[in-house]
């Protein structure tokens, strides 16, 4: 005979630590939801690897698929691109606590659009991520926030701003720009919480 655990698990954190995400998806905890999404396409992939390969390695280590731990929040994000000093954060473990990063980075997608532009700009503010650039393939633009304040859904950047494709990003906290000419686009999608 065997025997079952028919004790409800009510914690998100629980669930989502033991979760088998199939091959080719990823998986986040965003305020106590668990939001599954494809693979990115090539697209997202390249704007990624151009990013990454602009901010100098010397100074900072570049990680992607790295989950951030967000203090007070139910929420493990994943973001595309995570940048901290070297040698802020050093040893194993599948979380990096939000007070340790100095950017984060998120490639808009057709079903990301949502999420990156309102609850993850929440989430990220929340956490006093000191940076947070949205690159937007679909409306070719960057969206520098900074000056994170607040706290849960109330949180947000007191500084934006946004520069279309083709034009230097000025990414003071990291001493760089980020040179967005070579950045690829995607058909437009609508967006559904804020503009």
């Amino acid at each position: 005979m065997t025997a079952v655990d028919e004790r409800m698990v009510t914690d998100a954190a629980e669930i989502f630590e033991s979760l088998e995400v199939p091959e080719g998806f990823k998986a986040e905890l965003l305020r106590g939801d668990i939001v599954m999404m494809a693979g990115p396409d090539r697209v997202h992939n390249s704007i990624v690897e151009s990013v990454q390969d602009q901010i100098p390695r010397d100074r900072w280590r570049r990680l992607q698929t790295q989950d951030i731990a967000i203090p007070g929040e139910e929420s493990e994000p994943q973001p595309d691109l995570v940048v901290l000093e070297r040698g802020i954060e050093e040893g194993p473990g599948r979380l990096i606590p939000a007070p340790a990063v100095a950017m984060v980075v998120e490639v808009v997608s057709k079903t990301s659009v949502d999420r990156d532009y309102g609850e993850k700009r929440s989430i990220y503010a929340a956490g006093r991520v000191p940076v947070y650039l949205i690159i937007d393939p679909t409306a070719a633009h960057c969206v520098v926030l900074t000056e994170p304040t607040g706290s849960g859904e109330d949180a947000d950047y007191q500084v934006e701003h946004t520069s279309k494709f083709g034009v230097s990003v000025p990414l003071e906290a990291l001493g760089t720009k980020l040179e967005t000419t070579d950045f690829e686009t995607l058909p437009p999608v609508k967006r559904h919480r804020r503009p």
